[in-house]
């Protein structure tokens, strides 16, 4: 039987329909920037009535604030855990160091044909205690980066900072020093670029920001800084500045996306690395905060989190479910149809949260926290939006209690059924990867 014309057409139409459904969306380009030192109180999104954040405040009310995500309490050990997926306790060996057997969210998206990009601070390379190859400047590369702009790679601390004449290394190079140029602007500029260079294929920019780390000093265009002399004048009045650079920069960047045109097809996040600095003293509407930074208290891990990602988010929003830093690498894998074979992670993706598929991911996380630095404790717990449960049985209601200073004693049925579950996958974790530190100089604190 010869084929009728409507045949052929209903043919045809079938195979139309069959391509389409088998051709994928391109893949979006992502935009993680975290900054340095600044706790969840800081924004005017969260409450800050003290700090000039308007570009930050508008995004978080275009597009989605969470109220809960929890960093680690000190820089280190969050750069470890954010680029990994995996608690401290599986791969945190020493501050300011990420040993190269361990696989990033770089490497991942590179792999899955992402352009990619890192700038700011690295902080990984073994600096602290001289770890073998710390002049090795090519570990940005080994953990999937194209090409990166960085401070603290191979140089400490001691031979350079990083606002005014900073001293910073980029694709293997050190620049010249310049006592006019500051960091954080070189920084930006540089992932502006990268940005320009690459908004034709999928890209994947992380910003891990000097910005707002002591020393607090002037930043250009403030009185202070026109005086060459004071433009490593240390004062905590600095801070406001800094967070409004910080605030600036965001913009820098924003711009540039909607100016190529991709900004839609963007997955934009702004968080925070741990807690602000403890001398930082801010002024919000539910309290004056003091930083932190270091502690085990919420102060010291609760951090900003504003998602934008127009093409897919459904409607703006604030979100109350809890987030862990953990739960950034899986997130990025989802977003990047990573197939969950390919990657090991103890987080969960909040991927459905921002399109709207889902409203529920997890109740509760679980921290491991071995700084290795200064002289901080050592702590697991177990915590939700409201209780935290420490390994030694120390149970708070944080949501009344901030600062931890009333263990709960008599427990309603619903907070024992709560430390009970707390309790029972504490153990779990325990008898999984138990709490060992291999360096005697380090003294475990439950």
């Amino acid at each position: 039987m010869k084929p009728t014309f409507l045949n052929c057409i209903i043919l045809a139409t079938l195979l139309v329909t069959l391509f389409s459904c088998n051709e994928e969306e391109p893949l979006p380009n992502i935009v993680l920037i975290m900054a340095d030192d600044m706790g969840y109180e800081c924004l005017g999104c969260n409450g800050s009535t003290e700090y000039q954040t308007p570009v930050l405040d508008r995004l978080a009310a275009e597009g989605i604030r969470f109220e809960n995500c929890y960093s680690q309490p000190l820089c280190t050990p969050s750069r470890v855990k954010i680029m990994t997926g995996r608690y401290n306790a599986r791969n945190y060996e020493d501050f300011g160091y990420l040993n190269p057997n361990q696989v990033t969210f770089g490497n991942l998206l590179k792999e899955a044909g992402y352009s990619t990009c890192i700038a700011g601070k690295w902080q990984l390379n073994g600096l602290n205690r001289n770890s073998p190859e710390n002049q090795d400047v090519t570990r940005p590369n080994h953990f999937g980066f194209d090409e990166y702009c960085l401070w603290q790679l191979n140089r400490t601390r001691a031979e350079g900072e990083r606002y005014a004449n900073p001293l910073i290394t980029q694709n293997g190079t050190d620049l010249p020093r310049d006592a006019e140029k500051y960091g954080p602007q070189i920084f930006a500029d540089y992932v502006c670029d990268f940005i320009d260079r690459k908004a034709g294929q999928p890209f994947f920019v992380y910003y891990p920001m000097v910005l707002v780390h002591d020393p607090f000093v002037p930043t250009p265009g403030s009185p202070e800084w026109n005086d060459p002399t004071r433009r490593y004048e240390k004062d905590t009045a600095y801070y406001a500045g800094m967070m409004s650079y910080t605030d600036q920069i965001i913009s820098q960047v924003e711009s540039k996306l909607k100016e190529k045109g991709i900004w839609e097809n963007t997955l934009f996040i702004f968080t925070a690395d741990n807690g602000t600095n403890r001398s930082v003293i801010s002024e919000t509407r539910y309290a004056r905060v003091k930083g932190g930074k270091g502690l085990s208290l919420n102060t010291g891990n609760h951090v900003p989190l504003i998602v934008s990602w127009p093409e897919k988010m459904k409607g703006k929003r604030v979100v109350e479910n809890i987030i862990s830093f953990a739960d950034f690498l899986p997130t990025f894998c989802d977003v990047a149809r990573i197939s969950p074979s390919k990657y090991k992670t103890d987080g969960k993706s909040f991927y459905p949260l921002i399109t709207g598929e889902s409203t529920k991911t997890q109740e509760e996380i679980f921290i491991h926290y071995s700084p290795r630095w200064g002289t901080f404790n050592h702590h697991r717990w177990m915590m939700n939006n409201s209780y935290k449960l420490y390994q030694d049985g120390r149970f708070y209601n944080t949501s009344v209690d901030p600062l931890e200073q009333n263990p709960l004693q008599d427990l309603s049925e619903t907070e024992q059924n709560l430390k009970s579950r707390f309790e029972k996958i504490l153990l779990e974790k325990e008898n999984e990867i138990p709490f060992v530190l291999n360096d005697t100089t380090f003294n475990v604190t439950y």
